[in-house]
């Protein structure tokens, strides 16, 4: 979470609903028609250095394609490791990707193979260029599908990160990837974009105490508005659709004039204001209490959360709109007839919006459970792998990661919701 600073934070939630507002007009139909990369059946490997093995990115990945596509079933695996290379990978690539039968592979490396800067040279760059080759070349063996990526940010400053080694770098080896037939999402150009955003906002801000960063005190590794940065630059690259779902009804007729990813029934009217119910084929991901502060440098809900509700053909005056019985906040006629994004809408800002929003709180805590656990089962492998009883600690882990696979999956599942748009004096 960035710095409040000297400004409280309800203050900055209402700077942000305006914002939110600002955003829910840009239009999202191009993404919405993207193919998304992660299918049906679909085992992913996130590999990568410490970056990746913060499993930070990877949750808002998983998070996302949970909520976005629930009928899909893919399975998620981190195999980051601290100070891994491009070329250390290759040792792993047998144990953590094609034992673990994945189908499609991220692969995030860059600041460790040239010693974080240490040794940037030509020696280096040719070792970074020549393991990626291999490690392509062996996805192509194995049937996986391989997504290369530029190495996340450091804290440089951008215009002359923008020219420095490791983007150089990063770039033939997206040039290579390419012609090697992989997939390529170029991160540090997004990030870059966001860190452009978060730099502006600083010098706006009076001598902050705190000025907000997208990294931690070391300036490589990330912190979690750098990791969210990175997990938009993936999902972006992955094909992620901006667009959740759309609905515009006529309350003046009493009808459902269009829908998109989402089904419109039980339409009732009368002279206060019109109610019906709406079922999603996907949700949008939400951040819990507080996380819309991050939109002001990730713009979340034009990218990749298009969740939009249109109410036309209502009498001018002003009008409360409810979702599953909670209040999203009143507006005008005019308001509700031009369209809004209503994704992260919310009357209270310590508190979720729609029932969406709480579903999407809800896994996230379940996620957050299960990479725990996952942690624990790697710390038990290098640790604890000769104490008696390892079976049978093996065998519970399994239990509980399944159990949780499951209560993440029912947490992500769209159900009917009764919307109600009121006049009020």
């Amino acid at each position: 979470m960035s710095s409040l600073n000297d400004e409280g934070a309800l203050g900055v939630l209402g700077r942000m609903k305006i914002l939110l507002f600002a955003m829910c007009f840009v239009g999202a139909a191009a993404s919405a028609m993207a193919e998304f990369a992660l299918k049906d059946g679909d085992t992913v490997v996130f590999l990568g250095d410490s970056i990746t093995a913060a499993r930070r990115y990877d949750r808002i990945v998983e998070n996302y394609t949970l909520l976005r596509f629930p009928q899909r079933k893919v399975t998620f695996f981190n195999a980051g490791r601290g100070g891994d290379t491009m070329t250390g990978a290759l040792e792993r690539l047998q144990r953590e990707v094609f034992d673990r039968g994945a189908t499609v592979l991220t692969v995030a490396f860059g600041v460790n193979d040239i010693g974080w800067g240490m040794k940037a040279d030509a020696e280096h760059k040719a070792a970074y260029l020549e393991s990626l080759r291999k490690l392509i070349g062996r996805c192509k063996e194995h049937g996986v599908r391989v997504f290369i990526c530029s190495a996340a940010i450091t804290n440089e400053d951008p215009e002359r990160a923008e020219k420095g080694f490791l983007q150089q770098m990063c770039d033939e080896g997206l040039e290579v990837a390419k012609g090697l037939g992989a997939v390529t999402i170029d991160v540090q150009r997004y990030m870059r974009k966001v860190q452009r955003r978060v730099l502006e906002v600083n010098e706006k801000q009076k001598a902050p105490s705190k000025p907000t960063t997208l990294h931690v005190e070391d300036g490589v590794h990330l912190n979690d508005l750098g990791q969210l940065a990175m997990a938009v630059a993936i999902l972006k690259g992955l094909g992620a659709p901006a667009e959740v779902s759309s609905a515009v009804v006529d309350a003046k007729e009493g009808r459902v004039e269009a829908t998109d990813g989402c089904e419109v029934s039980g339409v009732k009217v009368d002279k206060d204001g019109i109610e019906f119910d709406r079922l999603d084929e996907g949700l949008p991901i939400n951040f819990g209490a507080l996380g819309a502060l991050n939109f002001l440098f990730v713009p979340i809900p034009a990218e990749l959360n298009g969740y939009l509700l249109t109410v036309k053909g209502l009498a001018a005056g002003k009008y409360e709109l409810r979702a599953g019985g909670r209040l999203l906040g009143k507006f005008t006629a005019g308001q509700l007839g031009a369209g809004m994004n209503i994704s992260s809408m919310t009357s209270n800002g310590w508190e979720p919006g729609g029932p969406w929003d709480a579903q999407a709180a809800a896994l996230k805590m379940v996620t957050d459970a299960r990479m725990e656990v996952v942690g624990s089962e790697s710390y038990r492998e290098m640790f604890l792998k000769e104490q008696p009883g390892v079976g049978e600690l093996r065998e519970e882990t399994t239990k509980v990661l399944k159990e949780l696979e499951v209560l993440q999956r029912r947490y992500a599942k769209p159900v009917k919701v009764r919307f109600e748009v009121r006049r009020v004096e």
